[in-house]
């Protein structure tokens, strides 16, 4: 075997050209700095990208942030409509006010109050920790302006709905994180509406000062002075100056006074003028009464009671309820005089029932109705009796019959009649009113003359000598003329009757309540059919009267009338309801309301009601809103 040695030498050996040397370390570097221009490239490329998300963020950020603003900023303007309307609006007074056309009234009062509110910077948009934050301010102040300002009415004529429709500008400017900041300019409406009801209630005649059923224009211009008490007429008021009235006494009602007719009368001297105002000049002359609560024109009328039949029978059942005259059947099933012999099914001309039960065992009596009933035409004077109880003297042709109710703190007592100076009956109990209900009301009575009453009044003149004790509730009915003879006073006066009166050692107005002195005490005088009379036959020439009187019914002329010799003043504590006015023949007259009155649930039992249509009653609703962009436009910047 052979051995074969290579070996390599400088000479034979393989070498690279001289002009590749280098080459491989050159392309290596190539190579790294091609990558390094990339990953440069990529690294500005992915900068840029975060940047632009992060102006795009930014900016998007600002106009949620104004938008959100702008939300916020409308909903405060709804917020503050509805929760600045006025809370008592009727169909008379609105739930707002302004001018159309013009910054006024609710909406100047709603931009300056939000105009205040974001002054400066206010918080967007409010989350979780870590959540975008944003922030906004107005941009310009907003603007609010009244559109247009209308109603509905329903059958009766009287508005049952307003509809308000307010412009609004606004511009929000919204920031994020950054410097951007966007502007969103915002226009639209608001619409609010606010809608009435209409609900019966009924509300007692004594509600009221004074009350005319009756009163056309261009009338005999009512008697000027110091009224008190809510005043109201089915017609329409009529006024008159100096000249017309003969005096210049100037007309002040301290309550507020309504009417049914559109225009108000004014006689100057004999000039009438008809305006739906509350004041009018004209011939050199002005008249403007003094109308502290208000004058309301336009209102609805008031019913009037149809009869006085719910007070004939509240006599016999306490309750007054039905739907006519009792029938002679009837009074004879339930009354009874002094001797115990009923009613006569045929009839009777006169004579003094009550409505009282007999056992046929044991001979008890028992009290189970309302009131007294007095056949035919009679002379009436109530006196106290004891702290508590009530004495009625009746003369009728002679026959003087007495009846004494006796009530005790218990709700029990006695009932007792008199003829004459005969042996007393004694029944057990005293006349009650009874509501359907259930309830029942101690001590009231009702009196009921089936006729005339020919004379009412105290046991004599003057304060020492009251009518009515304290604690007991009368009305007293006739069928028709009531004529008031004398003093009717109570035992404690419920309401100061002069200017300056201490009440608890402070001077208070006339006609303010004395609560120390409010018993329960209340008379009521009224007629369906008559008037009620006035013939004085006090020494003094004077005449006072603690009442609230009626001469009212759909089928009647009654009012208040003196029938006898001048009266040099008469006092009214109570207020007077009539069909019309009539002559007072009195040198002064004051009426002072009886403020117990004054919400028309209190008042004499069984008197006259009138079912009230309240349009307009809101129950303290808010009206209802809705809110409508019409146009938004925004732009970025930066700050």
């Amino acid at each position: 075997m052979k051995t074969h040695t290579f070996s390599l030498s400088k000479t034979h050996g393989h070498r690279l050209p001289r002009n590749q040397r280098g080459i491989a370390l050159i392309t290596t570097l190539l190579l790294l700095l091609l990558l390094t221009a990339m990953s440069l490239t990529m690294v500005l490329s992915v900068g840029s990208d975060m940047l632009i998300n992060g102006y795009y963020g930014n900016g998007r950020g600002a106009f949620y942030a104004a938008d959100s603003g702008a939300n916020v900023v409308r909903q405060e303007m709804v917020n503050y409509f509805t929760n600045n309307y006025n809370p008592a609006f009727d169909a008379v007074n609105p739930p707002f006010t302004g001018v159309v056309g013009t910054n006024s009234g609710t909406a100047s009062q709603a931009s300056t109050y939000i105009n205040a509110k974001y002054q400066g910077p206010q918080t967007a948009v409010s989350g979780p920790s870590g959540s975008w934050p944003g922030k906004f301010t107005l941009g310009a102040p907003v603007t609010l302006n009244l559109v247009s300002s209308s109603t509905t009415k329903d059958a009766n004529n009287k508005i049952n709905q307003y509809t308000y429709v307010y412009s609004y500008s606004l511009s929000s400017v919204g920031q994020s994180q950054g410097s951007e900041a966007a502007t969103l300019n915002d226009q639209g409406t608001l619409k609010f509406v606010a809608n009435l009801t209409s609900s019966n209630t009924s509300l007692l005649f004594s509600a009221f000062g004074t009350f005319l059923n009756a009163y056309g224009d261009c009338s005999a211009p009512f008697v000027a002075g110091t009224m008190s008490g809510p005043f109201f007429t089915n017609g329409q008021w009529n006024f008159g100056d100096a000249n017309a009235l003969g005096s210049a006494t100037k007309y002040d009602f301290q309550d507020e006074v309504g009417q049914v007719g559109s225009n108000v009368s004014y006689w100057h001297g004999g000039t009438c003028d008809d305006k739906p105002s509350a004041s009018d000049s004209s011939n050199g002359s002005t008249i403007a009464p003094t109308f502290e609560d208000g004058l309301k024109l336009g209102q609805q009328a008031h019913t009037l009671p149809t009869d006085s039949y719910s007070q004939e029978q509240a006599v016999l059942d306490g309750i007054g309820n039905s739907g006519g005259s009792p029938s002679n059947t009837q009074l004879n099933a339930i009354l009874k005089n002094a001797s115990g012999t009923a009613y006569p099914k045929t009839g009777a001309s006169s004579g003094v029932y009550l409505p009282y039960t007999i056992d046929p065992t044991s001979g008890a009596k028992t009290f189970i109705g309302g009131g007294i009933y007095v056949e035919g035409d009679a002379a009436v004077t109530l006196s106290p009796s004891g702290t508590s109880g009530q004495v009625y003297t009746i003369v009728q042709n002679g026959v003087t019959t007495t009846v004494t109710t006796n009530p005790t703190a218990t709700g029990a007592g006695t009932t007792t009649i008199q003829v004459g100076n005969g042996a007393p009956t004694v029944i057990n109990g005293v006349p009650e009113l009874k509501d359907p209900s259930g309830a029942v009301m101690e001590n009231a009575t009702m009196l009921y003359v089936d006729g005339n009453i020919s004379s009412i009044s105290g046991p004599g003149e003057g304060a020492g000598n009251p009518a009515l004790n304290n604690g007991v509730a009368l009305t007293i009915t006739a069928l028709n003329n009531v004529t008031i003879t004398g003093d009717i006073r109570y035992t404690s006066e419920p309401v100061t009757t002069a200017n300056g009166q201490l009440v608890n050692g402070v001077a208070q107005p006339a006609d303010t309540k004395i609560d120390a002195n409010n018993t329960g005490q209340v008379l009521g005088i009224f007629t369906a059919n008559g008037d009620i009379q006035m013939n004085n036959k006090q020494s003094d020439g004077n005449l006072w009267i603690d009442a609230s009187i009626a001469m009212i019914s759909t089928n009647s002329t009654g009012g208040w009338i003196n029938t006898g010799p001048h009266i040099n003043t008469l006092n009214l504590v109570g207020g007077r309801i009539a069909m019309q006015a009539k002559s007072g023949n009195t040198t002064t007259r004051n009426i002072f309301f009886d403020q117990r009155f004054a919400a028309g649930a209190f008042g004499p039992p069984w008197f006259p009601s009138t079912n009230v249509v309240n349009a307009g009653a809101n129950g303290n609703s808010p009206p209802t809103a809705s809110a409508k962009r019409i146009s938004s436009s925004y732009v970025t910047a930066s700050k």
